[in-house]
């Protein structure tokens, strides 16, 4: 492969993950990358429409993906919403902004006034003197600046959501985006019978389209998730990553960078290099560390053969939140002087609640009911230990 072919292909990768990645990409942020996606645009269109039905969007100052999950996940949601009413109110502020058009200007009273009187004439009450209402508000509207639908002029939701009066209203200013933020459908949504298939989109009722939306499904699964062992495929979805288990993983490492294994428990693909891009494991959070080293210690016990603890037909390894505790007593005794002082100084109650969301999370673990918990095959490729840490210091 020449150096020129070499450089087009890892500049497209680049363009192919910021896209995936993020929210869109503009001209005004990043004028080097947005050409870029502009230069591979009939590529990377043709890509994303064939393998997953995603549709690219590019216009004279932004490009966007429009990224429909393969199956939707907890964590596929914003990170800092909360509540239900958090998402209603993200919607409702679109609402508004699609009677502004670009540069216009107004203020946070007259937007919430607007919304607590449209949401009134459908007979849901909001009630802006109560500060959990304004805190949601205030939530949906940080993220839409984050976005960077909406620019704040002057002022600070957050001080509005702390005192709810008019002295510490906000202005903004509307820009272009607001309008492209929700997905766009192919018909009216009232036309859909089921939120499954509002989220799948639209396939023709022919073999053609059963297997286009059956491939649309694996591809947005294996790029949107952490991993996706085999017991998660239906079968026929199963028989088509063990048949086109080549095309995949050529597929995937062309336009992403990504490599790929295949293992006993499914097929595994990771990024060989840090990616500014996405979100990876381990993070850098310190309950990673904690879930390295529970690998690398669940390792040790299957080795020995006296831990108590075996493999089941997937690959999996069930606990007890009695075992996890006693696992976590032990690594703490051995490795805190390498904790954060909250991991420290919490119960092993907290940690093993703590460490069990962050494995579900990244699809490494999750509980089965109030008593049992699997930590699953993908955490057994990791092996975690602080030896020879002060040294590299």
């Amino acid at each position: 492969m020449s150096r020129n072919t070499e450089r087009l292909k890892e500049e497209r990768q680049k363009c192919a993950q910021a896209l995936l990645n993020r929210y869109w990409i503009t001209k005004e942020d990043d004028p080097e990358l947005f050409q870029a996606v502009k230069s591979h645009y009939e590529v990377l269109r043709d890509w994303f429409q064939e393998h997953c039905g995603f549709a690219l969007l590019v216009t004279r100052q932004f490009a966007k993906l429009e990224k429909i999950p393969g199956r939707a996940r907890p964590w596929m949601g914003f990170g800092n919403f909360q509540l239900p009413r958090d998402y209603a109110l993200f919607t409702y502020c679109l609402w508004y902004l699609e009677g502004k058009g670009e540069a216009d200007q107004f203020l946070l009273t007259e937007m919430v006034e607007e919304i607590r009187e449209h949401l009134l004439s459908q007979d849901v009450f909001l009630d802006w003197t109560l500060y959990d209402h304004r805190l949601s508000m205030a939530r949906a509207l940080k993220l839409l600046k984050e976005m960077g639908v909406l620019k704040a002029v002057e002022g600070d939701e957050w001080d509005w959501a702390r005192t709810g009066t008019e002295e510490s209203n906000v202005l903004y200013e509307c820009s272009p985006w607001s309008r492209y933020v929700l997905r766009r459908f192919p018909r009216d949504l009232t036309t859909f019978t089921d939120i499954r298939s509002l989220a799948e989109g639209v396939y023709a009722e022919t073999p053609e389209g059963h297997l286009k939306k059956r491939k649309h499904r694996i591809y947005r699964r294996l790029l949107q998730e952490p991993v996706v062992y085999d017991w998660e495929w239906t079968e026929e979805e199963k028989y088509y990553v063990l048949t086109q288990r080549r095309s995949i993983l050529d597929q995937l490492e062309n336009m992403f960078g990504l490599e790929g294994q295949r293992y006993r428990e499914g097929l595994v693909f990771f990024y060989p290099e840090p990616s500014g891009e996405a979100n990876l494991f381990p993070t850098a959070k310190g309950i990673s560390d904690l879930a390295l080293l529970l690998g690398g210690e669940l390792r040790r016990m299957l080795a020995a053969g006296n831990g108590g603890v075996f493999l089941d037909e997937r690959g999996r390894i069930q606990l007890t939140w009695v075992d996890l505790e006693g696992i976590l007593l032990r690594l703490r005794e051995k490795h805190q002087a390498y904790w954060s002082k909250q991991h420290r100084q919490a119960t092993t109650r907290e940690l093993a609640v703590e460490l069990v969301e962050h494995l579900a999370e990244w699809g490494l673990g999750g509980r089965e009911d109030g008593q049992t918990l699997w930590i699953y095959p993908g955490l057994a490729r990791w092996n975690g230990d602080y030896e020879g840490f002060n040294e590299q210091e």
